[in-house]
């Protein structure tokens, strides 16, 4: 099948929502988290001991069964839980097997559910911070005034640690290999295959916090070191373009391999001290020939359009700069296919 053009998905998200995918040409999806009072199984928890699936089988079963009614393809969830639910599994906090038994029960409630691919990062943020990623800024002013993020790094170093005290490589490092250790076994049994995320930004050190996934020798690594058919990586582009990489070398490496399970679409331009995201148009990465690359090793998967600059009329409803997302990689994935 090739290239796709997918898209994200929260699970409260309406259908008109939907239909706007389908109107632009979306034929996957993959389902998010969002902190929703509808939905209290997706917040804090009271305490580190709370048990219970964050993804209900029945919702995973309903959600795709909406998808499939518009003809949208749900092939699994990205990020299937909020920070403070992973954060425990990333630094080995107390909870952390709590958290791992939870994640591993929502591997298994995918597999039930048809899903097969579960998007994850290693990044670990300030308590109650939402987002995984992190910003320096945010609200810039972009092309034409569309509002844009971006990172500084002069601005990162002066951040205070984001937890008690500053954790070393070795220890991050130990930590993924238990990950890998408790969730792989039973992602095989389940039929669902891992993508890491590098780490957003692409830096060594974070609030006094390692950032093992900021360079392709950290994901040669995780690859290695998980040596499963079930672990793969998230082609993000943004990232990758922010690495300073040869991105088209780098898919021929890991795509040969199977490797590439999906990707993110984000534009983004490298600066002497970090980077400002923008239009796909304006980016340092080639897309086009990404996607030749893509097409070469034999790629059968998504890229998603993320992180698009907010322009004028965008509404909660009304998602213009993904919209024009979702036609550049609509137009690329032809291009590189002629």
């Amino acid at each position: 099948m090739g290239i796709r053009a997918g898209g994200h998905l929260y699970l409260d998200e309406g259908d008109t929502f939907l239909q706007f995918l389908v109107q632009y040409g979306v034929t996957d999806v993959l389902g998010m988290y969002r902190h929703n009072p509808a939905f209290p199984r997706l917040g804090p928890p009271p305490d580190v001991t709370e048990q219970g699936p964050y993804w209900e089988l029945r919702d995973l079963v309903h959600l795709r069964e909406r998808c499939a009614a518009v003809g949208l393809r749900l092939q699994g969830l990205e990020n299937p839980v909020p920070p403070w639910y992973f954060d425990r599994i990333i630094l080995e906090l107390p909870g952390r097997d709590q958290q791992l038994e939870i994640y591993c029960d929502t591997i298994q409630k995918m597999g039930e559910a048809g899903l097969t691919l579960l998007g994850y990062n290693w990044m670990a943020n300030p308590p109650g911070v939402k987002r995984y990623s992190h910003r320096t800024f945010r609200s810039a002013t972009g092309r034409g005034g569309a509002v844009i993020d971006g990172f500084e790094q002069k601005v990162a170093e002066d951040l205070a640690n984001f937890r008690e005290r500053e954790f070393t490589n070795t220890e991050l490092w130990e930590n993924y290999r238990y990950f890998l250790s408790a969730v792989l076994p039973v992602a095989e049994k389940a039929g669902v295959r891992l993508a890491l995320h590098p780490d957003d930004p692409p830096n060594g050190r974070l609030g006094g916090i390692p950032r093992l996934f900021s360079t392709l020798e950290g994901h040669e690594r995780a690859m290695t070191l998980a040596n499963s058919p079930a672990s793969g990586l998230n082609l993000c582009l943004g990232n990758w373009t922010a690495m300073g990489v040869d991105i088209p070398a780098a898919v021929r490496h890991f795509g040969a391999r199977g490797q590439i399970l999906y990707g993110h679409v984000q534009g983004v331009q490298r600066t002497e001290d970090g980077f400002r995201e923008c239009f796909l148009d304006e980016a340092d990465c080639d897309l086009a020939a990404v996607f030749r690359a893509l097409n070469e090793v034999g790629f059968d998967g998504m890229m998603i359009p993320a992180h698009a600059p907010s322009t004028i009329a965008q509404t909660p409803e009304h998602h213009v700069g993904l919209a024009y997302g979702f036609g550049f990689v609509q137009a690329t994935i032809k291009a590189a296919d002629a």
